[in-house]
């Protein structure tokens, strides 16, 4: 993928990224993509944890924290990428309001 194509997906909100390291720098997750590019299950989600009032860096962190009562075991990232995406976004507009 193209650099110039990650930040339009980054613009676009596609895609989160957020500054990391001493340097800050710009860093996606590479949970959020997989063979085919993007997790498309992933831009509404963050819609509803944005609209939830939740910051980029607190969606990221939301995404990786492990949740032991998703249908699958792990985190709501894994459930996205297991299917799930109906029940995770359950939860992350329960968590909003």
């Amino acid at each position: 993928m193209r650099l110039s194509d990650v930040r339009r997906l980054i613009e676009e909100r596609e895609l989160l990224a957020l500054r990391v390291g001493e340097r800050r720098v710009v860093a996606v997750p590479a949970g959020f993509l997989d063979d085919e590019g993007v997790i498309p299950a992933l831009r509404g989600t963050f819609t509803v944890l944005a609209d939830g009032g939740m910051d980029d860096t607190e969606i990221v962190r939301w995404l990786h924290t492990p949740d032991g009562t998703l249908p699958v075991p792990g985190t709501p990232l894994d459930a996205i990428r297991a299917g799930f995406k109906t029940e995770v976004r359950r939860r992350a507009m329960e968590e909003a309001f």
